[in-house]
């Protein structure tokens, strides 16, 4: 989709490939989402933070003094330098920080953010609700000026290539999100908040995806005119035929100026939940290679200990050949509803 566009705020979504000053993390405390595995998730936190610490500060959501304090002892424990972690205390519920943290942008090239609305993925958990508040109390602490939507938007729904394009699905921004706006509202809001120039529409996500289709599950920029498309070979795979589609529509999508985009195919991992879960019962778990995090010199990939993993760190590599990719190991974040990409929020310089 090419249109001429007003970006009324002069507003632009960095990549997430651009030098961040900052990564955004929530401590993970959620025992009601993760269960028995909450201590590994801990430990799969620690892993995250070692490797991003090593070149850009991470800021760090924590409940409270107390629990600031136990952090910090497994932080020296695994050798991170405390120098380089920035605590924040705050009330917040999950840890899904892509969805309700702050979306950084430029304004005339400086640093801004944006607070969109957070309902608990279309009112499926109204206990999340409060994480909507949670950067509307911080707001002072990050020092940089906030403009506000109305529209509802996780930051798990979008992926931006730094000059212009958003890739989206029509499951979540048009089917399960903002029901009294219009296709229209819809492309109205990401271009005047987003910059957005040519929003690309996927139409569905992952089966047994409770954000209803984020995009970061299937399909993301990996510089400004190339795209990891997650495909499924397997016909009678329940995804098969939503990720042809998808594959298909960027096939046929164009840049900015008007070139094909590069698509790269990346296998699907195939993670099916425990068969004695409660509330999953052996179902295909939403588990995705694409759901990767592109810090200033590493890409942190989520892998499952599937046959596939290998295969997908080896095509990220050949993506961001001056990056160090190193896999960690989602499948028990996968129980809480995401992985890596989902946790994370990049701050831009």
């Amino acid at each position: 989709m090419l249109e001429e566009i007003q970006n009324k705020n002069n507003f632009l979504m960095p990549a997430e490939w651009e030098e961040h000053q900052a990564t955004w993390l929530a401590w993970p405390n959620d025992a009601d989402y993760f269960g028995d595995r909450i201590e590994n998730i801990k430990k799969i936190y620690l892993e995250i933070i070692f490797n991003l610490h090593k070149n850009e500060v991470v800021k760090l959501l924590v409940l409270n003094e107390n629990e600031e304090y136990k952090i910090k002892i497994l932080m020296k424990e695994r050798g991170i330098d405390l120098a380089k972690i920035i605590f924040f205390q705050a009330k917040y519920v999950d840890v899904w920080m892509r969805d309700y943290g702050p979306i950084f942008v430029k304004k005339d090239n400086e640093l801004s953010w944006v607070k969109f609305n957070y309902d608990g993925y279309g009112g499926k958990f109204s206990e999340l609700l409060p994480d909507n508040d949670i950067f509307l109390t911080l707001k002072d602490k990050i020092k940089l000026e906030m403009f506000r939507s109305e529209m509802v938007l996780e930051g798990g729904a979008i992926d931006s290539n730094g000059i212009g394009a958003i890739l989206t699905t029509k499951e979540c921004l048009l089917k399960n999100r903002n029901l009294e706006k219009s296709g229209k509202d819809n492309n109205d809001i990401l271009k005047e908040y987003l910059g957005a120039t040519n929003i690309i529409w996927l139409e569905n996500g992952l089966v047994n995806d409770h954000t209803d289709g984020h995009v970061d599950e299937v399909a993301r920029f990996v510089g400004p005119n190339k795209i990891l498309c997650a495909y499924e070979d397997d016909i009678n795979n329940e995804n098969y035929k939503r990720l042809n589609e998808n594959y298909e529509i960027l096939q046929n999508s164009k840049d900015q100026n008007g070139n094909a985009f590069d698509i790269i195919k990346l296998p699907m991992p195939h993670m099916k939940y425990d068969e004695g879960e409660k509330d999953f019962h052996g179902k295909q778990a939403p588990a995705s290679y694409t759901n990767f995090y592109i810090a200033n010199q590493v890409v942190l990939v989520s892998v499952f200990n599937d046959q596939n993993d290998e295969v997908a760190l080896g095509i990220i590599k050949s993506c961001f050949p001056d990056r160090e990719v190193v896999g960690i190991n989602a499948t028990d974040l996968i129980y809480g509803g995401g992985a890596i990409h989902c946790i994370t929020e990049q701050e831009p310089l």
